[in-house]
């Protein structure tokens, strides 16, 4: 089973393409409408649903059968974080996070660490968009050539150790990567799927489009 979670950031009509018969589909405050609006049935609606009017808020409660809603105030976690821990209690095989990039810069890379409670439950998590498609590893991934024409590497841990490229233009073998550092900007696959290994430390991959 996979959890895909739809979050209140940049969504568009390409996230449909992404949802399977049996996924456990989670709408989360703006993005529990988004569904509603493309007359898909989710699983259920979480969030303080303070991105929508009153009336939106009752046509999600119509189309969701499950709901989970929270004070906009008096709350410690953000509606998407509150949305994938309910997921990672689902023990999927895979969680994808559309929506979960936007405007707000502080709730993307707080979304993106979320992908880290991901990796500690070994469950593969993705944040994915229109241009950009991102996870961790800290062990060994596979890759695949898609949509996504470049693949960049980003720690984020202090260092990587121990990172090697296989299937990749820019190869590396046992390299090190710190924060700061640019050198694993803009790579490209070269085959089908590309292998990425790291002995130690959390890398950021983020496949992307330019437009």
């Amino acid at each position: 089973m996979r959890v895909l979670i739809f979050s209140g950031g940049n969504l568009n009509d390409w996230a449909i393409s992404y949802i399977k018969e049996d996924d456990f589909l989670i709408g989360v405050d703006r993005g529990a409408y988004f569904l509603y609006s493309h007359r898909i049935k989710m699983n259920i609606a979480i969030g303080d649903f303070d991105s929508v009017t009153k009336a939106e808020k009752e046509q999600i409660i119509t189309n969701a059968k499950e709901l989970i809603s929270c004070d906009a105030i008096d709350k410690n976690e953000s509606d998407t974080e509150m949305a994938f821990h309910y997921a990672l209690k689902k023990q999927p095989k895979e969680i994808l996070l559309f929506g979960g990039l936007g405007t707000r810069f502080d709730h993307s890379i707080a979304n993106i660490q979320l992908l880290l409670c991901g990796l500690e439950a070994g469950i593969s998590s993705k944040i994915i968009d229109e241009w950009n498609e991102i996870q961790l590893v800290n062990s060994q991934l596979i890759i695949y050539k898609d949509r996504f024409r470049n693949v960049s590497l980003l720690p984020l841990t202090p260092e990587v150790r121990g990172i090697t490229l296989e299937g990749f233009q820019y190869p590396l073998l046992h390299a090190t990567i710190r924060i700061g550092e640019s050198v694993g900007i803009s790579n490209v696959l070269i085959g089908e799927y590309g292998k990425i290994i790291v002995s130690s430390g959390i890398l950021q991959v983020i496949k992307s489009n330019d437009e």
